[in-house]
């Protein structure tokens, strides 16, 4: 099995998973920004970047992630030494894997918006609007599904997409050689059916920070964060912009990261 992953910079090891299907494109500024304080492994746990965009890809899991993310670690880190980890939306659920399961490498983990909407009491609700982004995908296409997954995550009641004969799913071909879809059809609906390890994520170490954009205030996957943390009994903390804030707000993510994991004093 090979792992795919880039490294940049010196120092401390920090651990990167990105969101979406993991292709960590878009985050070039914000990764070389941490790569003056860190060692940034970016690990792109389908190789998209890697050579391996348009080729066949089977409906994921988390602990694939995670384990992968392991030996990632194993590959990089020095011995007896541990790892900082960051993971952003699905890229934020095996970072939380990885923290109940591998607890003895890491130091600190920051999960920042992840979607693991069973620790809200409205759970099922939340799951199925998942499922719908699923179906609205195969059935209108790409730019509905979206549509449908961004009234989701704002918790407003969604627009029926209007019938639209050019609005189509991507053929098998075009599915795979596009993120979003890869996405959505491969990694959104069993990542949200995840279920975090409370007990694990409760105990130290490592050092847990729940992390949701101060954009996102009001929306979903704040909500989320904050119950996480509160039922695990760690901190939540607000970074730049929304939930694409690692992107949209590249420089001020990064600072506030990086003074997370290793605060100033």
């Amino acid at each position: 099995m090979s792992d795919h992953y880039d490294v940049r910079g010196s120092g401390p090891v920090l651990l990167i998973l990105p969101g979406g299907a993991g292709h960590p494109m878009g985050l070039d500024d914000f990764t070389a920004r941490l790569a003056e304080r860190f060692t940034v492994v970016t690990y792109d746990p389908l190789g998209l970047a890697h050579g391996q965009l348009g080729k066949p890809v089977e409906e994921q899991r988390v602990e694939w992630w995670s384990e992968g993310a392991a030996r990632v670690l194993d590959a990089v880190l020095p011995e007896g030494e541990s790892a900082y980890v960051f993971g952003t939306s699905s890229g934020a659920v095996p970072a939380l894997d990885l923290a109940a399961r591998h607890p003895d490498r890491l130091r600190h983990v920051v999960a920042h918006e992840p979607p693991v909407v069973g620790v809200l009491p409205d759970a099922e609700r939340q799951r199925a609007m998942f499922t719908d982004v699923y179906d609205t995908y195969r059935k209108h296409g790409l730019e509905a599904a979206a549509a449908r997954m961004n009234a989701g995550l704002e918790e407003r009641p969604p627009t029926p997409p209007e019938p639209a004969p050019e609005a189509q799913p991507l053929s098998p071909t075009d599915e795979l050689a596009n993120p979003m879809a890869l996405m959505i059809t491969r990694v959104l609906v069993p990542f949200a059916s995840y279920d975090a390890d409370l007990a694990a994520l409760s105990a130290a170490p490592p050092r847990l920070t729940l992390a949701a954009g101060v954009d996102s205030v009001d929306q979903l996957l704040y909500r989320t964060a904050t119950i996480l943390a509160r039922r695990t009994g760690n901190a939540l903390r607000q970074f730049p912009g929304g939930h694409l804030g690692v992107r949209t707000h590249s420089a001020e993510f990064a600072a506030r990261l990086t003074e997370t994991l290793v605060p100033v004093g």
